[in-house]
């Protein structure tokens, strides 16, 4: 199958997800996490590489190898909070939500590039 799909054969045969579906659950997930402020862009050019032009704007890059999913997530924190806490808490949440969903394990790395400040 294409590229943006992730395949799980199954005993009773194939289950194909496209990645815009998990795109939008890790979106909603990251969305609910105390401390989370808004999905950032990429800063560096490592990042941007990465991400590539289209998905930068949403901040959320999936990849499939190995029967496991990676995702990279670009986001803004809230001023006051701990900022590795605040990654570890969605680290976990989509870890958490990817599995239940899925039945895939997932690797979760979080890129923050800001910081919000209350107004």
């Amino acid at each position: 199958m294409a590229d943006n799909y992730i395949t799980k054969q199954t005993e009773l045969g194939t289950v194909n997800i496209s990645i815009d579906v998990i795109s939008v659950m890790v979106s909603a997930v990251v969305s609910e996490v105390d401390g989370f402020a808004g999905f950032g862009s990429p800063t560096t050019p490592e990042l941007l590489e990465l991400f590539g032009k289209k998905i930068a704007t949403k901040g959320i890059k999936i990849r499939f190898l190995d029967d496991k999913i990676t995702i990279d997530v670009i986001v803004n924190v809230k001023l006051g909070g701990s900022i590795t806490e605040i990654a570890a808490r969605i680290q976990d949440a989509v870890c958490r939500e990817l599995e239940s969903v899925t039945g895939m394990s997932a690797v979760v790395n979080v890129h923050v590039t800001g910081v919000s400040f209350d107004k």
